[in-house]
């Protein structure tokens, strides 16, 4: 329990259904179509698609999507991946023959084909209960009306505006500046599309003039996708992979997501003893972040597309994990592994519902780079994703961009299951950062003992390119510590990620947590 001497925020308990996510209009979206009959699948698609009018920065309907998935009662976890592909008229021979050493972020190259719409579709027609109409109706209200843009979404939407170019300037910018805290952000032209999926499903989307619209700006800059590439679109369903921490399990998605480094980085912790170690100590901090510098070397030689990551299971292997871990000295930093094509970001949104006979979704749903490409259509004001730019350009790498080929993903979302039940869906926001989010959060869980709000309040740190990134809320001493370890520590100049989740008690209370970090919040009914 929290002290409540101290600004914090309480538990959100409720048995009639929950929602977590970072903006409050997607988890009242999400919580109101429970109200009208709708399961978890159908709020949580709801407020996803609403999050992209919230924080357009984050996420929209030009972007991909990963979703695990539980029936009421049930253990079964299932998996949907909700990423696009590459044109298949692109390689990276290409790019390498016009002198190119990664995916150019904002150009037509690194713009894959949306899937996230395809996967709504998909998800409303086989596991949700209302039907299109009624789960789109939330953001196309808010699309129309507007919304007043909150505080961290403007502190973002300043920062990543220079990403806009041509026509995203008049859809994203007011007179030509970021919009300011309370400012009305609307898009007509968004709502007029949903409205047309709403009527027509997803073909809505992936052709006629919706599609030739996203053609034509993609065209002008450059790029070679074409009308097929985004007829063809098709989510896939997949098989979710896990692994054990101590007497829980944690779920996640397959590849081409990068769920696999999370579980790694855990197998990794398994063999210290993290409990004994002061949560907020250096030691702590230290070990982990050796142990996310590892996986991380794994995770960018070994993790693509599923057809292509042909040694991903080796990431999965206990013997890996000591391995590694026996490379780990305590007191000691080793170098950061070789980079990734795949630049460092933070943006994206994530969502969890559970519904009152227990169905409990965990989505998550992004466009990758602040506004992403920045590239968006002339009409529709459609902002398209730059996940491209999560391909190497690495002659034979797994990885290696490839026409028709998933790019490795940083979204993923979670699960934890105790005896054969579900009892928590998670997600950490923060792209590059979830793996260690998701490690991090589980172990403050497990090792020691913090309820799922604290789990999340923690202050965090981040290995990443060759820094270590330390929140604020540890003290300098630890700073200090850590840099006479020989870590190269900073202070982030934004707070690292964002986090959601549910616990559901065996007597049917469920307890939503949502990061201070965000706009956000937990919501019940």
């Amino acid at each position: 329990m929290r002290d409540f001497h101290f600004p914090g925020r309480s538990a959100v308990l409720a048995t009639g259904g929950m929602c977590a996510t970072s903006h409050p209009l997607g988890a009242k979206a999400a919580i109101d179509i429970l109200a009208r009959g709708g399961n978890a699948m159908d709020a949580a698609i709801a407020g996803a698609v609403l999050l992209g009018i919230c924080e357009p920065q984050m996420t929209g309907i030009g972007g991909d999507c990963f979703v695990l998935w539980s029936e009421g009662g049930s253990g079964e976890v299932k998996a949907l991946n909700g990423s696009g592909r590459a044109p298949a008229a692109l390689d990276a021979a290409q790019l390498r023959d016009a002198g190119e050493k990664t995916v150019p972020l904002t150009s037509a190259h690194a713009v894959t084909i949306p899937c996230a719409i395809d996967a709504f579709c998909h998800l409303s027609e086989s596991a949700g209960k209302l039907g299109l109409d009624a789960i789109l109706a939330p953001a196309i209200r808010y699309a129309e009306t507007g919304v007043p843009v909150a505080p961290r979404v403007a502190f973002d939407w300043k920062l990543d505006a220079p990403t806009l170019q041509g026509a995203a300037r008049d859809h994203y910018l007011m007179g030509g500046k970021a919009p300011r805290v309370g400012d009305i952000f609307r898009a007509p032209g968004q709502a007029e599309v949903l409205r047309r999926i709403a009527k027509d499903g997803r073909d809505a989307f992936y052709t006629g003039e919706v599609a030739d619209d996203m053609l034509a700006a993609l065209q002008a800059a450059g790029g070679t996708h074409t009308a097929d590439d985004f007829a063809n679109v098709a989510c896939t369903p997949t098989t979710p992979i896990a692994g054990a921490y101590k007497d829980i399990e944690v779920v996640e998605h397959p590849p081409n997501g990068q769920g696999a480094t999370a579980l790694l980085i855990l197998n990794i912790l398994s063999q210290f003893d993290i409990a004994g170690m002061d949560p907020l100590g250096a030691q702590r901090v230290h070990i982990e972040a050796e142990a996310t510098k590892l996986a991380y070397d794994a995770r960018n030689r070994f993790l693509a597309d599923a057809d292509y990551a042909t040694r991903a299971d080796y990431m999965l292997e206990m013997d890996t994990a000591k391995r590694l871990a026996a490379l780990i000295d305590p007191a000691k930093a080793m170098q950061s592994p070789a980079a990734l094509s795949e630049a460092v970001h933070k943006d994206t949104i994530y969502i969890t519902v559970v519904d009152g006979d227990g169905m409990s979704v965990s989505l998550i749903y992004s466009i990758f780079h602040g506004f992403g490409s920045g590239i968006a259509s002339e009409k529709f004001g459609l902002l398209l994703q730059n996940r491209g730019a999560g391909f190497t350009l690495k002659e034979g790498h797994p990885n290696e961009l490839k026409g028709g080929k998933r790019p490795m993903h940083t979204i993923i979302p979670g699960m934890i299951r105790k005896g054969g039940r579900i009892v928590m869906p998670f997600g950490v926001m923060g792209g590059a950062y979830q793996s260690c989010g998701h490690a991090r959060f589980v172990s403050n869980l497990r090792d020691f003992g913090m309820d799922p709000q604290r789990a999340i309040d923690a202050p965090r740190a981040f290995s990443d390119s060759g820094t270590l990134k330390v929140e604020r809320g540890y003290s300098d001493a630890v700073r200090a510590q850590l840099s006479d370890m020989g870590h190269a520590v900073s202070v982030p100049d934004t707070p690292i990620g964002g986090a959601q989740t549910i616990k559901i008690h065996e007597h049917g209370v469920l307890e939503g947590a949502s990061d201070p970090r965000k706009d956000g919040c937990a919501l019940g009914c």
